[in-house]
């Protein structure tokens, strides 16, 4: 090993316009990152493991050529420029030859800190050529660097080993390179951007939060105690209060919709951490729809700074700079994200991505709707889960008015053990808050169904696809009173639509609304009457969410089920639809828990050929073979997964409305987009199918983007659709 050459100074990273002596130091970057990735590793138990990854992840910068390199470079973090010296395989390649097992645990991380975790074996890139690759001479730099020992396994990482378990170890991978790349990207912040960094918050003490959450909850009710329907959401919230003191593990919260989920669950979650120690709250919603309406409950109730939102669609007059810096890496005490957010992080193989995953570990996780995971996915997707409850200390709250039985049982073998229901008597409870009853209507025509909606003041009608929405809007005609909702709508455009809806609702007005699926799941809204075209029962019973909501009605409220005369919508929900149709057979309240049960048998546990169709688990393997042996697929994982597959939609930015339109005449403007811009533009984006491309492009959108890059596409695309308005909010603004 070459000594270090007497006064030489290595460096990690330049500075444009400052000389040399006011670089990044490489030995104080490996050592800095080290203690921070370390601090992320201990609520999981691999402090040591993650020190290591921290210290060699950037040893091929020690090589002449690299130091040449640097100081050959104008622009800053020149690591990343064109013809950059690969410095990531050294470090690799040292933890391999340090811990010729083990070791090879740490390569993956170390390797791919810059360009992602790599399959092990493939025909690409990889990981087992990385460490194959010959390296520049950097081992001088070693003199510098402490010489830590081997790093202990964790217990339950050797446990897996024994049971060759290879989920269980990727996944203590994919978890270390978390530490390592979001200390690494902290650590290069504060050197490259001190300004930023230290724009960065530091987390509110979940203890204060509490406080201010049930004084809050206290004066609400205060207000309307007397009401029956709010004496019983007391009643499941104390439960929940109760419930908190049991140990972190998996619960189970069984509330019908009405019943006030979401502040009793968050109650729950907040006394749960504080009881035992744990970090934050992550609050998992199906849609983005309604992630902005649950924000806005959680601010009213803890304050504007602490809840951070991180969803496709968020509102940027919402965002500040520290909650867009805590969106990279989910530092904050609250956190509210979307099940794609959630679980694709947890598969994915990219340093941006994975960033925040440390974070989760020791964390109370609420799934809100947790029966709305694909079949395919589901198996991977309960593994996932398994892994953050008995290796990383979280509590994970599957919170669902359909109580999904996702549980270990010998029909259902992939199931989650351990169980525990939150609130004491679910059957009693459903019967108590039972509002609405459920009515099969069979098929019916649109015109048939038109007449039934039209005979009703205030009623929603919820169908299948955009086409069968939009078809039947149109039928039904845009009248006053008259609305529509659906997926085509943007963000900003269905946030107006709702309150309009809201309004004419409280003023007691005709009130009929044609709907896409999007008004499912916690949307806030209550009718007298509500019609659902034959899809999931799971989705059935959010439909009936939607009626008689609050219990204002002195009778029953009515939901009726209809099988839509257009083949191509009922294709839509097919699987879900079919198992659903033959429950309905059988129950005389396909809403009830039992009706539910064998709903879910159907669904789920009678699919097994499905639970795995990506065959993502057997992306992960330990083989017999001392020079290589962890075949870990996660590049392949990463694409493979996708709860949405993004390479099947475009997105569109719809020039709706005043501000709609200014965004995108500056966005023709620009050359490159800026983030905020981008940003801007989210709340005004709109994902569509690029088979449906051609039928539903509008007229007046000229700006296409595929995962936010430009696509070069000059032409004006027609759209049959005459009713958008760009300059006003009004019924005729709208999009099939």
């Amino acid at each position: 090993m070459r000594p270090v050459p007497p006064g030489m100074e290595h460096y990690a990273h330049s500075k444009p316009g400052c000389p040399p002596e006011q670089w990044h130091r490489l030995k104080e970057h490996l050592l800095a990152v080290a203690e921070q990735a370390a601090e992320f590793a201990k609520p999981f138990g691999a402090h040591d493991w993650a020190y290591l990854a921290g210290l060699w992840h950037d040893l091929g910068k020690y090589s002449n050529e690299f130091q040449a390199y640097l100081k050959s470079q104008t622009e800053a973090c020149a690591e990343t420029q064109p013809g950059r010296i690969d410095h990531s395989s050294a470090g690799g390649q040292h933890a391999v030859r340090s811990f010729p097992i083990i070791g090879h645990l740490l390569s993956y991380g170390i390797a791919g800190h810059h360009t992602g975790l790599l399959d092990g074996r493939s025909e690409d890139a990889c990981q087992e050529k990385r460490l194959k690759k010959t390296p520049l001479p950097w081992e001088h730099g070693l003199t510098e660097l402490p010489k830590p020992p081997a790093p202990e396994l964790p217990a339950f990482v050797h446990e897996a080993l024994g049971r060759k378990d290879g989920f269980t170890v990727a996944f203590f991978v994919r978890m270390i390179f978390s530490c390592l790349v979001d200390a690494d990207f902290l650590d290069t912040e504060a050197f490259m951007d001190p300004d930023k960094s230290c724009q960065r918050t530091a987390s509110s003490m979940l203890g204060k939060l509490t406080s201010r959450f049930f004084q809050s909850l206290a004066k609400l009710e205060s207000m309307d105690s007397d009401k029956p329907i709010n004496k019983l959401r007391r009643v499941i919230r104390v439960e929940c209060e109760a419930a908190a003191a049991l140990p972190p593990g998996f619960f189970s919260l069984t509330v019908p919709t009405g019943g006030g989920k979401t502040l009793s669950s968050l109650a729950f979650a907040l006394r749960h951490a504080l009881r035992h120690d744990l970090r934050r709250v992550i609050y998992v919603v199906p849609f983005t729809t309604i992630i902005e309406q649950n924000a806005d409950v959680f601010r009213r109730y803890l304050g504007n700074d602490v809840v951070l939102e991180h969803h496709c669609s968020l509102d940027p007059k919402k965002e500040t700079q520290a909650s867009r810096l805590a969106s990279e890496n989910w530092d904050a005490p609250v956190i509210l994200t979307t099940s794609v957010q959630f679980y694709d992080s947890l598969f994915a193989n990219r340093p941006c991505q994975c960033r925040k995953l440390h974070r989760i570990a020791r964390s109370v996780v609420i799934l809100d709707e947790a029966q709305t995971i694909p079949v395919e996915y589901l198996q991977a997707c309960l593994h996932a889960l398994r892994e953050l409850v008995r290796n990383y200390g979280c509590s994970i709250v599957l919170c669902t008015a359909t109580q999904p039985e996702i549980r270990k049982r010998p029909d259902f073998e992939i199931g989650l053990e351990g169980v525990r229901e939150i609130v004491s008597d679910p059957r009693r409870l459903y019967s108590k808050l039972k509002r609405v009853r459920v009515e099969n209507l069979g098929q019916q025509t649109d015109a048939e169904l038109l007449a039934l909606i039209l005979q009703e003041e205030r009623v929603l009608c919820i169908v299948n696809t955009t086409k069968h929405a939009r078809l039947l809007f149109e039928a039904m005609g845009s009248g006053e009173g008259h609305f529509h909702l659906s997926a085509r709508m943007c963000p900003a455009h269905r946030r107006v639509r709702l309150w309009q809806i809201r309004r004419a609702l409280a003023k007691k007005r005709i009130c009929r609304v044609i709907s896409t699926q999007v008004v499912e799941a916690g949307v806030d809204l209550d009718f007298p009457v509500v019609f659902r075209a034959l899809a999931g029962l799971d989705s059935i019973a959010q439909a009936a969410g939607r009626c008689n909501r609050n219990n204002d009605l002195p009778t029953h409220g009515h939901t009726y089920v209809f099988t839509s005369e257009h083949a191509s919508a009922n294709r839509y929900f097919a699987d879900t639809a079919n198992c659903a149709a033959q429950v309905m057979e059988l129950y005389a309240d396909p809403l009830d828990l039992d009706a539910n049960e064998h709903f879910f048998k159907l669904y789920y546990w009678d699919q097994k050929a499905r639970w795995d169709t990506r065959h993502i688990l057997d992306n992960f393997h330990l083989v017999q073979d001392r020079q290589f042996p962890f075949n870990f697929g996660f590049a392949k994982t990463a694409s493979d997964f996708h709860l949405i597959d993004d390479a099947a939609y475009c997105t569109l930015i719809i020039p709706w409305g005043r501000k709609g339109w200014a965004l995108c005449e500056r966005l023709r403007t620009m050359r490159t987009p800026d983030r905020d811009t981008l940003r801007q533009a989210q709340r005004f984006m709109v994902q569509v199918h690029r088979r449906a491309w051609d039928v539903h492009a509008a007229r007046d959108i000229r700006l296409i983007y595929d995962n936010l890059g430009i696509l070069e596409s000059p032409e004006t695309h027609y759209s049959p659709y005459t009713g958008l308005n760009l300059e006003a909010e009004g019924p005729g603004s709208y999009f099939a």
